[in-house]
């Protein structure tokens, strides 16, 4: 009778060892692609938001036109400074003082839209535990106005810049628009939206 050999095939360890590994680097791959997505949907939403602020900024600049000139608090526009939102005095937060461009109801209604701009930067619309938790991260504002772009004999029909920043969570290319430069940790990580506009008047 004769003896029958049956080779077996099947996979040797090495091949076992070899298919786990690209399994696991399939998988880290996976994994650092899901956490630039996170910090991608982050930064989306932040950006969305802010613009979100901006708009309403401005809107509430074009809401009380008698009484424009309070809202410009921002002086030194290369270094973005004084802004509104997060922030102390200290370190460049301005110092908000009364109105008194126009009737005591007009100055209380810019007085209070400016109140209102500082703590909605801030996000002090929604709390948790006594915390600002709904807001842009470090959002601040800065209001300036540029007095060579008025019309001639047209006192107040220069132009306003809003410029809104916010942290941002990886370095990119620093934006043009100069708010609170120095506030994030290097400019890298400074985002900005900003808009330009006249005030008219229709009389």
């Amino acid at each position: 009778m004769m003896n029958r050999h049956v080779h077996n095939s099947g996979f040797t360890l090495i091949e076992v060892l070899v298919a786990l590994i690209i399994i696991l680097v399939a998988l880290l791959g996976i994994a650092a692609l899901q956490a630039r997505a996170t910090v991608a949907e982050l930064e989306a939403q932040q950006r969305a938001m802010a613009l979100i602020l901006l708009s309403d900024i401005t809107d509430r600049i074009l809401a009380n036109k008698a009484t424009r000139s309070c809202f410009v608090f921002t002086t030194n526009t290369t270094t973005g400074k004084p802004f509104l939102g997060v922030g102390t005095t200290g370190d460049g937060h301005a110092t908000l003082t009364p109105c008194s461009a126009n009737t005591a109801a007009y100055n209380a209604q810019a007085d209070a839209a400016l109140v209102y701009i500082d703590g909605m930067l801030e996000g002090s619309a929604e709390t948790a535990g006594g915390t600002n938790v709904g807001g842009v991260i470090g959002a601040r504002a800065c209001i300036s106005y540029d007095v060579a772009t008025e019309l001639t004999g047209q006192p107040g029909t220069g132009l306003f810049t809003v410029v809104v920043s916010w942290q941002g969570m990886t370095d990119l290319m620093v934006p043009f628009a100069k708010c609170a430069n120095d506030q994030y940790g290097g400019l890298a990580k400074r985002r900005a939206v900003s808009q330009t506009f006249r005030v008219a008047d229709l009389l």
